[in-house]
């Protein structure tokens, strides 16, 4: 495999290409016509009464394995900021679906994605040859334990996330309801390689320029990224990061605290367990919908 740029086959904001051998790429993607190396998935065969068509509209690659991509949105689609939804392809006549977070707000007439490449994973190892006019399953009803309801009220609001898991959290900040709920929102993002720090620089210069939002974000969003195995300015896990207060001094705020603040979490199995058994040693407590709680996490994603 090797990476080229390239915006011919889909638009400005797919900026590196990945090219496969025809060894290299599995069942259910066909050769882009006239693009030797390139490919796309396989359009479905049938309809689905749990699913909808959507069409790829952009398409873009942050690094080798992480990309997102916005697609169209059912006009009956209604989800709240921080659920996800299944998504997919057809493969072998049958749906393959796994969970993905919704990093579009729910009040935009699109639908965005972020996802990366697990080698040999069923669904996205075909989904990485995605390209724009391609067309991608939707599950017709969202959910999951990521959103505002299930928490208490409080003062501060800390989304934290490794890897993807900042999807859900791309839709919350966006979120009005953050801004009038806590005054401040602390987004932390945890990767290995700093090419993995999706949306960076929209957080941080875009945002604070949003047309509705702008004042709130420039003046309540503190964005706090870190690099786990390259040089960068914070080298350490999240866990450690509380634990030895480095975040706290870092963005010159109280450390966490159980009556005045909130947090939500998404991430890998192990970064979910290390943090929910911070968390509780500090005395927060898990929320739902029946009981709203100092903390809430997403433990539907699995390796994909």
């Amino acid at each position: 495999m090797s990476v080229t740029s390239s915006e011919t086959l889909s638009g400005p904001s797919f900026d590196a290409l990945p090219k496969f051998s025809a060894s290299e790429v599995p069942d259910g993607v066909l050769p882009v016509e006239g693009h030797e190396g390139m490919w796309h998935l396989a359009p479905p065969t049938k309809e689905y009464a749990h699913l909808y068509p959507a069409k790829v509209l952009t398409v873009h690659h942050w690094t080798e394995r992480l990309f997102s991509f916005t697609t169209t949105r059912d006009p009956g689609l209604r989800f709240e900021n921080g659920q996800f939804a299944m998504i997919g392809m057809e493969l072998n006549g049958k749906p393959l679906l796994r969970a993905y977070s919704l990093a579009s707000p729910n009040y935009e007439d699109e639908l965005e994605f972020l996802s990366i490449a697990v080698e040999d994973g069923p669904l996205t190892s075909r989904l990485r040859h995605v390209k724009v006019g391609d067309t991608v399953l939707v599950g017709r009803k969202p959910t999951g334990t990521l959103i505002l309801d299930n928490l208490r009220p409080g003062r501060n609001l800390y989304f934290l996330s490794t890897g993807t898991g900042l999807a859900p959290f791309m839709s919350l900040i966006k979120d009005p309801a953050c801004y009038e709920k806590f005054d401040r929102v602390i987004l932390t993002h945890t990767v290995r390689v700093s090419g993995e720090l999706a949306y960076a620089n929209h957080i941080r210069h875009e945002l604070p320029q949003h047309e509705f939002l702008g004042e709130d974000i420039a003046a309540k969003l503190l964005y706090y990224p870190a690099v786990t195995r390259e040089d960068f300015a914070v080298t350490d896990r999240i866990t450690t990061l509380i634990e030895n207060g480095q975040i706290f001094r870092d963005l010159n705020i109280p450390e966490i605290d159980p009556e005045h603040d909130r947090v939500m979490i998404c991430g890998s199995p192990e970064m979910l367990a290390d943090t929910e058994a911070l968390l509780e040693a500090r005395g927060f407590d898990e929320g739902n919908m029946s009981n709203p709680g100092s903390y809430v996490v997403e433990k539907a994603f699995a390796e994909r």
